[in-house]
């Protein structure tokens, strides 16, 4: 069946599900006072800072920052997207996955599923892979690239014959246009958009064929050619090679990015089996996160001229979005007149691996081009690096990591005060004082409050109860506060898990994930006590605020009746 997964069920499964039986039954727990505790599966470690809260329904761990519900979990252990977290998590719970109607998601064919485009583009492949048995030109071609037979059928390689209507007349028509295996002309005829091409599977990592992409023999345009955007193929979202990748480890320690099929093939052939290349597009924030979700450490392998130069700059901007601690990026530009391919024939495994492992970190890649042309013994120079570095730092993920890069970017441009880091706390009113280690630990009581709220939704009702006036009313992170109440009542929401789920994706789920997990150092029995005097605190504030403002602005002007109003209840304290 078809349709979106529906809220109501996502809602009823985060609390149909313990996460603690989640977790315990990937990664065994410990039980330590009201927390179950492990060695994070998502990072290496010594000593158990994996945490998981039964009451909250929540996992968080100290040393790495990874943290969320059972989603999560199973969409960071399992390596999954949102669906399949979801349909996993329906599995463990022994529950069907519920969906929207049908009716309501726009299906090209009018078909019940994508199943039937799957199943076809398997035939196609196994066809092409047929046709390459039959074909001595392109075995001919496999041979002079020094293909190995196994190579050649771990990846399912194929050919595509010479003919316009090869797939045309062997397989449906209107699925074959649906899959982007047919061109459409003007008049309605239809022809193979492939012929004549070393064929290259495009597996996404369940091993489901979306697509694929054709070599030319010889030297004619395109010698590249991709399936087009279809249902199943989206090329900013998918690499080739991943799925192989998976299949000889599904940990690497690294994996390298190359620019083309080829590259991956002549890397495997020489047993570097942990190679993918982007699909005929610029590596994406997409890809990035894809390719994170299975192993820390990223390389960007680029040719030595001036369009693999090119190449290399472009993906310095999805990388800084990406990273954050724990993960690691490094460039790795080869010798000029050298592709992966050549290079690894001349210098052997044991050299193309050092070359891999001694790649540029991506901070003094990012750094050293920065600075290329500048002087930097000179002011005017230092104040070039600081403008033109300072929007990258700008939009990096709040970390160790960033805090680091700015520092850096301190030293080299003399200018103290870069003001990157500000993180989404801040861009809420509900930043940390950084300026004492004494004063780490005060929280402000808006901070206790938006926490408390996230960690007891039940506090919503008896906020409601008191029927407070909010008009006019301003303080620092007033309006997540009323979003998050807001969202608690109407939603109906009792579960933090599920609160935290109408978060995902939205602007403020960073703040709302860093709040969830805040410490606030209160014993279950004094949560409503805590919560209501850091809310009476901020109500006090907030009208003593607004009394100052009103008054002030009648000194210079007339005050409408609606001011008049607000400002007489607020001094009568109403």
């Amino acid at each position: 069946m078809t349709g979106r997964i529906s809220r109501e069920f996502i809602d009823e499964l985060l609390v149909r599900v313990d996460i603690v039986d989640l977790i315990d039954s990937r990664v065994p727990l410990k039980k330590t006072g009201a927390n179950y505790v492990a060695r994070c599966p998502f990072h290496t470690e010594k000593s158990p800072s994996f945490s998981v809260n039964r009451n909250k329904q929540f996992f968080h761990c100290f040393g790495c920052g990874a943290s969320g519900n059972a989603i999560s979990f199973l969409m960071d252990f399992g390596h999954l997207d949102f669906v399949e977290a979801v349909e996993d998590l329906a599995a463990f719970a022994g529950v069907d996955v519920q969906r929207e109607s049908p009716s309501q998601v726009s299906i090209k064919s009018g078909r019940d599923c994508l199943g039937d485009l799957y199943l076809l583009l398997e035939r196609v492949a196994e066809f092409y892979v047929e046709e390459l048995r039959n074909a001595p030109v392109a075995i001919d071609y496999l041979k002079s690239r020094l293909v190995k037979g196994e190579v050649a059928r771990d990846f399912m390689l194929g050919y595509a014959p010479d003919k316009w209507g090869a797939v045309a007349d062997k397989f449906d028509q209107k699925l074959l246009i649906e899959a982007g295996m047919l061109v459409v002309k003007d008049d309605g005829k239809t022809y193979d958009r492939f012929r004549n091409r070393i064929m290259f599977p495009i597996r996404d990592k369940r091993s489901r064929i979306v697509g694929f992409g054709g070599r030319v023999l010889n030297d004619s345009l395109p010698k590249y050619l991709n399936s087009p955007e279809t249902p199943l193929f989206h090329k900013g979202k998918e690499v080739y090679g991943l799925y192989e990748l998976l299949v000889k480890n599904p940990k690497p320690q690294r994996i390298l990015i190359v620019e083309g099929y080829m590259d991956v093939i002549a890397l495997a052939q020489y047993g570097i089996y942990y190679s993918v290349a982007a699909l005929g597009t610029a590596v994406s924030q997409a890809h990035l996160d894809l390719l994170f979700r299975f192993s820390s450490e990223l390389v960007f392998c680029f040719d030595g001229d001036k369009a693999g130069r090119d190449a290399a700059w472009k993906v310095v901007e999805p990388v800084l979005s990406s990273l954050k601690d724990g993960r690691l990026c490094r460039v790795m530009l080869l010798p000029e007149k050298h592709d992966p391919d050549s290079l690894v024939r001349a210098e052997g495994l044991d050299g193309f691996v050092a070359r891999v492992q001694e790649a540029q970190v991506m901070s003094d890649y990012f750094f050293e081009q920065m600075s290329f042309g500048l002087n930097l013994s000179e002011m005017e120079g230092r104040a070039q690096l600081h403008a033109k570095a300072k929007p990258y730092l700008a939009m990096m993920q709040d970390s160790a990591f960033k805090e680091m890069m700015a520092a850096k970017l301190r030293d080299l441009s003399g200018v103290k005060a870069v003001a990157v880091l500000e993180n989404n706390l801040v861009s809420h009113g509900l930043g940390v004082n950084r300026s004492r280690p004494a004063e780490i630990n005060r929280l402000s009581s808006s901070r206790v409050a938006i926490a408390l709220l996230l960690q007891n939704p039940e506090l919503a009702k008896l906020v409601e109860k008191k029927e407070i006036d909010w008009g006019g009313l301003e303080f620092k992170g007033i309006d997540l506060f009323k979003n998050i109440l807001q969202t608690i009542l109407e939603k109906k929401i009792v579960n933090p898990a599920v609160l935290l789920e109408y978060y995902r994706g939205l602007p403020e789920e960073k703040t709302i994930i860093a709040l969830a997990f805040l410490d606030v150092h209160v014993v279950e029995d004094k949560v409503e006590e805590v919560f209501f005097d850091a809310l009476s605190v901020l109500l006090n504030q907030a009208r003593e605020a607004c009394v100052l403002r009103l008054q002030a602005k009648a000194q210079t002007q007339n005050l409408d009746e609606q001011e008049q109003a607000l400002l007489i209840a607020m001094l009568l304290g109403k």
